[in-house]
């Protein structure tokens, strides 16, 4: 009686302690995610460069502004994030609430994190493309490299990425620690 009692205490300790575990991991990727959001979605830079119109006329300087909404792959970013974001606030307040009990919430949380995995990616991905071509251009489509100008709003750009691909790894570990404990 008194081995199966000090069995029971073990799991349950073993279960409290995934929990926290789990509680810390949606707090990283929530703190992520809004901070990769928040940073690209505040990113904007306004630089002059000199237009050459005609070769025999003096250039005329144009002030130029990059901002994160110019661009269909970072609107994406963004968007993404935020909605990962909100996602973990409201997958924290029913895993905390439930505390894992409920199986079929479990299971609803831990698909929901996998498919949050799956958007973060795409939009990193999609970001990432838009930045590679940014930082050393395309010469076959005469496509110049814009981050040797706009160095600031690239180097956010890349900070941005950094923190949502860190954000995703929390929630593939979410998504190994849900199908863990269902084991």
């Amino acid at each position: 009686m008194e081995i199966q009692y000090k069995e029971e205490m073990m799991v349950a300790n073993g279960g409290a302690r995934l929990r926290r575990t789990d509680a810390a991991m949606r707090f990283l990727a929530l703190a992520l995610t809004l901070a990769a959001a928040v940073v690209l979605g505040l990113n904007k830079q306004t630089t002059t460069i000199p237009v050459k119109i005609n070769p025999s006329i003096p250039p005329v300087d144009m002030q130029i502004t990059a901002k994160w909404i110019h661009m269909s792959a970072f609107v994406y970013f963004v968007i993404i994030n935020a909605i990962a974001c909100s996602y973990t606030a409201v997958s924290l307040i029913f895993t905390l609430a439930t505390r894992g009990r409920k199986k079929n919430v479990s299971v609803m949380v831990t698909v929901l994190d996998l498919v949050m995995v799956a958007l973060l990616f795409s939009a990193i991905g999609a970001s990432g493309a838009v930045g590679l071509i940014g930082y050393t251009g395309n010469s076959h489509v005469q496509w110049r490299e814009v981050c040797n100008v706009f160095d600031k709003f690239c180097h956010q750009a890349a900070v941005a990425m950094g923190l949502s691909f860190i954000g995703s790894m929390a929630y593939l570990l979410l998504v190994i620690f849900g199908v863990y404990k269902k084991l």
